[in-house]
């Protein structure tokens, strides 16, 4: 049997956001566009992230939303990378209640994870392209914290 994978921080992402379009229900839930509009990156490397992208949500009935990121990081020695990240976040209704409120809530009342995928033509950077990270988050009231790791 081989060994269970093993974690390794790569980096934090604290992501701002703007404010939230309703695009109203869809074929699976409620859909909503919410606009990355800067941020920074810290750990194994360091930069900002562009006021380009957004999270294109799907809400469901029951509270889970279905998150679906596109965005772009520039390092700060110039790389650009992209991030694309797929996830979920879903806890007890009231704990969701608060949330979209615009409370902060402590992370450990709800289920927060994503699984970001890297790509980059810059050569520092290209090892990204061939890692599988996961991601542990918070949403704040105008901002998600991420925490990224890469999976050993």
């Amino acid at each position: 049997m081989a060994e269970p994978p093993r974690l390794s921080h790569l980096i934090d992402l604290y992501v701002e956001l703007g404010s939230p379009m309703e695009l109203g229900p869809g074929r699976a839930g409620r859909r909503r566009i919410i606009p990355i509009v800067g941020g920074s990156v810290s750990g194994r490397f360091s930069g900002r992230i562009l006021n380009q992208g957004a999270d294109w949500q799907t809400v469901f009935p029951d509270g889970l939303a279905e998150l679906d990121t596109r965005y772009a990081i520039e390092t700060d020695d110039g790389a650009l990378i992209e991030i694309r990240n797929f996830g979920v976040r879903h806890g007890p209704p009231e704990v969701l209640a608060r949330l979209a409120a615009g409370e902060n809530v402590d992370p450990s009342e709800y289920y927060m994870r994503t699984h970001p995928r890297f790509e980059t033509g810059a050569p520092d950077y290209r090892y990204l392209n061939s890692i599988i990270c996961i991601g542990t988050g918070a949403r704040e009231a105008s901002a998600v914290r991420m925490h990224v790791f890469e999976v050993l």
